[in-house]
Parts: C-alpha cells; sequence; structure tokens
C-alpha cells in the first residue's frame, strides 16, 4: 500500500512539474509587442523586393531564374529592446505553393532612429487583404515615456515606394 502511495505522488509530481514547465517553442518572440499584417503587393518575378533590405533576407525567387508572377502582403511589426524602446520592421510576404515565406525584412530607421516607445500600430482597415497595390498603416509611438503618443504613418505605394513620415490630422 505504501508502495502504491509513493507512485502515486510521484507520478503526480513528475506532472505537476511537465504542466508548470514554460513552453519552450514560442510561436512569437516575446521581445515582438505589436505586428499587423495588412496590404498587397505583386510583381512578375523580376521586380526587386522591398527596398533598403537589409541582410538576413530570404529569396522567394525561382531558382530556375524564369520570371514567375509573385504576390503576398505586408507585415508591419514592433521589437522590443532591451531599453525598452522598439524597432520597427517591415516584411514583404510571399504566398508560395507550400504557404506564406518572407521575400524581404527591412528596417524602418526613420522610426527606430527616434528611439520610440511604441504603443499600437494598426492597418487602415480590418477588412482582410486589399485588392489594391499598397500599404498603409498607423504606428503610434512616444519618444518620452511620460508623453501622449504621436501617431506616424507609413505609406507603400503601387510602385513600391517607401514613405514614412509624423501624421497630419
Amino acid at each position: 500500500m505504501a508502495m502504491r502511495g509513493i507512485l502515486t505522488t510521484t507520478i503526480f509530481l513528475l506532472g505537476w512539474s511537465v504542466a508548470a514547465a514554460p513552453a519552450q517553442d514560442a510561436i512569437l518572440p516575446a521581445s515582438v509587442i505589436f505586428a499587423t499584417s495588412t496590404g498587397y503587393w505583386e510583381d512578375d518575378g523580376n521586380a526587386p523586393d522591398v527596398e533598403r533590405a537589409p541582410m538576413g533576407a530570404e529569396s522567394v525567387a525561382n531558382p530556375e531564374g524564369k520570371a514567375t508572377q509573385r504576390h503576398g502582403y505586408y507585415k508591419l511589426f514592433a521589437v522590443r529592446q532591451a531599453d525598452r524602446t522598439s524597432k520597427v520592421y517591415l516584411q514583404q510576404i510571399a504566398q508560395t505553393e507550400t504557404g506564406p515565406a518572407i521575400a524581404s525584412t527591412i528596417e524602418l530607421q526613420e522610426i527606430s532612429d527616434l528611439k520610440p516607445y511604441v504603443t499600437d500600430i494598426r492597418p487602415e482597415n480590418s477588412n482582410g487583404i486589399m485588392k489594391e497595390p499598397g500599404l498603409f498603416a498607423t504606428i503610434y509611438l512616444k519618444t518620452d515615456p511620460a508623453a501622449e503618443p504621436d501617431s506616424w504613418t507609413v505609406l507603400i505605394d503601387e510602385f513600391g515606394d517607401i514613405t514614412v513620415e509624423k501624421a497630419t490630422n
């Protein structure tokens, strides 16, 4: 009987330690504090990815060199730094036969240079994928933690040109 009690207690404690252990495979890093997927892009396969692309961008071009139609959406996200400020990144996500793939990633230096405290990122609307190429999103940020947030817009036109500027209301 005592052996049965010890076995039951051991199984209970083992189960408790497994349940209390933190998840090891996080889907999204804790440092990503805001993200939105919005907008639409397409090209003939020969167009360059979003300009100002830093190292680490993945290529989703056709390996045989044949131009094939590509399309996808944009992802805009803020990553919290150790000093509590944020860096903001823009990704081009390609829709491929095997699922979404990162076509390019750039840091929006105009925002990151402010060393902002990002408080929100919002798309122009929440209707899903847009039918027209481009992106419009608003980033809310503070340069002083005690101040009211300012809004900055990120605009990508139908030609892929990126504009980042303080919103004018």
